[in-house]
């Protein structure tokens, strides 16, 4: 079984992540290889974040690794939160704050049109790979649901009834960005099995 580092502080991600691979590889967190670390976040691109975050802790540990980056991109904002989702609010601010934020800016819209990109950064044996997921949907006009994290009660998949937070985790982590570029990554990996 591989066994790989996840480049995150985020307990949310950790979580999912594991909820995702099953036992198809070992997710150490930091936490499990003792590592206390601010890990940086910024650059300008979500695929630019997934790759500074994998080598911070490549480069701290030498150990195989990978990191995430997620945006969420709505239309009618020109974009936004897209690579500043986590903080779109301000520093500090929490994933209620976030989904405040985006349901005020879109009062009075009715283009409701939204992705979430994913970005995942995997170094393996020294080398370095990007794999992206993508899904398209909406913003709900309130939030719904209270499974899942960030912008996940605002969510609605394209074709589906529900918001990602109204749904049980096997059922986003079937449709979700994160899910898409965490199997895309896996693939890659089978041919070393």
């Amino acid at each position: 079984m591989f066994s790989l580092v996840f480049a995150t502080n985020n307990l949310h991600k950790l979580r999912e992540i594991r909820e995702i691979t099953g036992n198809t590889i070992n997710v150490r967190s930091l936490t499990d290889i003792g590592l206390d670390a601010d890990i940086p976040e910024t650059q300008d691109t979500i695929e630019g974040n997934a790759r500074q975050k994998a080598r911070f802790i490549y480069e701290k540990t030498g150990m195989d690794c990978f990191a995430d980056d997620t945006g969420l991109e709505i239309a009618a904002l020109n974009g936004e939160p897209g690579v500043y989702s986590a903080r779109y609010a301000g520093e500090g601010c929490s994933f209620a704050d976030n989904v405040r934020k985006v349901l005020e800016e879109m009062l009075g819209m009715d283009d409701r049109r939204a992705c979430f990109r994913c970005a995942i950064c995997l170094i393996y044996k020294g080398n370095e790979f990007v794999f992206e997921g993508r899904i398209d949907g909406e913003i709900t006009f309130s939030q719904s649901g209270s499974d899942g994290f960030g912008y996940d009660p605002v969510f609605r998949p394209e074709g589906q009834p529900q918001t990602f937070a109204e749904m049980p985790p096997y059922l986003k982590n079937g449709l979700s960005h994160r899910g898409r570029a965490v199997h895309q990554m896996l693939q890659y990996l089978n041919q070393f099995q």
